[in-house]
């Protein structure tokens, strides 16, 4: 359905949102009819279509569209520093001035990545990798075998962030709940890293939070 943070399968996610919105109302008991939705930062807008039409085919009324660093700050709130969103497929990068964004870019390395490289290590299949990866108490055999894809991630953000003045990034995504990522890219980058308790769910908060400023 979705390939390096981009909707590719217009069809088959219109039907899986169509299931899970029936799913909830069901539970809920209450239409739910208001959406906003959201982007990878940085890919244009065809793409922030497709994701606008896929949101509305689903049955909703998409009321706000916002890139993902931007969604995550709804909920950090931070004035300066830079938010780093290591999702499924890729890694977004986001540079706050002021409490505004001002630069944004996304490039195709995420968990993915890591639960290819731990297939390859350790002879087992992608599924099987992608539950051994969440598992906490494989954290640390985990971060050893993905140790050089970390550290691609970290050249990732150095790299945008040339040219910008930055003493502190904040990093959220489902990627970023591996403990001891943080300090990784601490250590390549020269500079602080921090990441909430459960950075997983900052950017979908702030998708969610993003619908209080509709009409």
């Amino acid at each position: 359905m979705v390939k390096d943070g981009v909707l590719v399968d217009f069809t088959g996610a219109v039907r899986i949102l169509r299931e899970m919105k029936a799913e909830l109302e069901k539970k809920l008991e209450v239409e739910l009819r208001l959406a906003a939705a959201a982007f990878p930062p940085g890919t244009g807008k065809a793409v922030e279509k497709v994701h606008f039409y896929a949101a509305q085919g689903a049955g909703f009324e998409v009321i706000r569209m916002v890139d993902e660093p931007t969604a995550a700050n709804n909920v950090l709130q931070i004035k300066d520093g830079v938010i780093v969103d290591v999702g499924g497929g890729t890694t977004g990068i986001a540079v706050v001035k002021d409490g505004r964004v001002v630069y944004t870019a996304d490039e195709p390395t995420g968990g993915t990545h890591f639960s290819l490289v731990l297939a390859g290590a350790l002879k087992m299949s992608f599924e099987e990798a992608e539950e051994f990866k969440k598992d906490p108490r494989n954290s640390k055999d985990v971060l050893l075998i993905v140790k050089p894809v970390i550290q691609k991630v970290a050249t990732i953000i150095s790299r945008h962030l040339n040219g910008y003045n930055v003493d502190c990034v904040y990093l959220v995504g489902g990627t970023a709940c591996l403990e001891g990522i943080e300090r990784i890219i601490s250590q390549e980058l020269n500079i602080p890293v921090w990441k909430p308790k459960n950075p997983l769910f900052v950017t979908p908060l702030g998708i969610a939070l993003s619908c209080l400023g509709g009409d």
